[in-house]
């Protein structure tokens, strides 16, 4: 379970650095870039916590697929960016990857 704690602690901080790059205006704008750098380093640092009792393909798969949804989430609310059906379609099919893999994989358990 501390695993996964750590995991969860790693997204949050992903989705901090991730929405914060567009606000770095490719790197020019001082504060947003050191939100972003840290953010994302002290994300991949959590991560390899987690990878300590979560292969790391789960572990990348469930990582990711929560970023996606969440930074999508926050792409429409606070930069009010849309996505077509394609693109909800897409994500939505990730995200029903990664249940799948969780819920009947037998990997997912290392």
């Amino acid at each position: 379970m501390k695993n996964y704690l750590f995991l969860l602690a790693a997204i949050a901080f992903e989705v901090i650095g991730t929405s914060f790059l567009k606000k770095t205006e490719q790197f020019t704008k001082l504060y947003p870039t050191l939100i972003f750098i840290c953010s994302l380093s002290l994300s991949f640092y959590l991560l390899t916590f987690a990878l300590r009792g979560i292969p790391v393909g789960i572990a990348y798969a469930i990582w990711s697929a929560t970023g996606i949804v969440i930074i999508s989430l926050i792409g429409y609310f606070v930069y009010k960016e849309t996505l077509d059906f394609p693109a909800i379609l897409g994500i939505s099919l990730i995200v029903i990857g990664v249940v799948v893999i969780n819920l009947f994989s037998k990997s997912s358990t290392h």
